[in-house]
């Protein structure tokens, strides 16, 4: 699948379900579009009270040390405006609300490209299949195509909030089973590391976290034709005219 050259691209919004996803899925190619100038927006749809591992903290405890972790790990990779839309970890549903708030942030940040989770089950690789990363992932694309396009869709967000309907030229999954656009992060890898370091909640004690990170880089490097000692991140791209 051709992807819109990025030269064409000045704006992209990641929409995923926890602090964390973006970085595991897709850091190294937001560092590669940040380095090239493009405007890169996070939009977090939970605060990720449901995950770690320091029990010591309660879910209002860890809510806000996730999005400390998230705030910071988007700077590692050049992003500086993160959203939170606050629902609660593990119980996301693709609801019309859920698509009206995705929506709202399209028309705010008006972006060319939308990346998101696959809202596909991935019985490859499982862990991408979380529940709320599949529930995202179909809200947000719903979001892409119809709601923020249509300016019928969510009235209110026009009469009340004067967002005008916008239209995000493609979408790119990660998670999914069925890759078709990879790209290569050979030159930021180390930066995408340490986007995942700075989730200390949920990362510190992964002894082998880079190990972990490089040899799924490495496979996806393969899958793409790169050389020997590549590293790649792989996506689905969904044309959306």
């Amino acid at each position: 699948m051709t992807a819109i050259d990025d030269a064409d691209i000045n704006t992209i919004l990641v929409v995923t379900a926890h602090p964390d996803d973006v970085d595991f899925g897709a850091a190294g190619a937001v560092a590669t579009f940040t380095d090239k100038g493009i405007q890169v927006v996070y939009c977090i749809v939970t605060d990720g009270d449901a995950g770690g591992f320091d029990r010591v903290l309660d879910n209002g405890g860890m809510a806000a040390l996730r999005r400390a972790e998230q705030t910071e790990a988007a700077k590692r990779v050049g992003v500086e405006d993160v959203r939170f839309l606050g629902y609660q970890d593990g119980t996301v549903e693709p609801t019309l609300g859920l698509r009206r708030d995705i929506a709202r942030v399209i028309r705010q940040v008006r972006p060319d490209r939308v990346i998101t989770s696959t809202p596909e089950r991935n019985y490859a690789r499982i862990g991408p299949s979380h529940p709320d990363h599949r529930a995202v992932g179909g809200a947000t694309l719903d979001a892409v195509y119809p709601d923020a396009r249509n300016p019928y869709a969510f009235p209110e967000l026009l009469l009340d909030e004067g967002l005008e309907a916008w239209t995000a030229r493609e979408v790119w999954l990660t998670g999914g089973p069925t890759p078709n656009h990879y790209i290569d992060v050979t030159a930021t890898v180390d930066r995408k590391i340490a986007a995942l370091r700075a989730h200390v909640s949920q990362t510190a004690h992964m002894e082998t976290l880079e190990q972990f990170v490089r040899g799924f880089l490495a496979a996806g490097a393969k899958l793409a034709g790169l050389p020997e000692g590549s590293f790649a991140e792989g996506f689905q791209v969904v044309p959306t005219p």
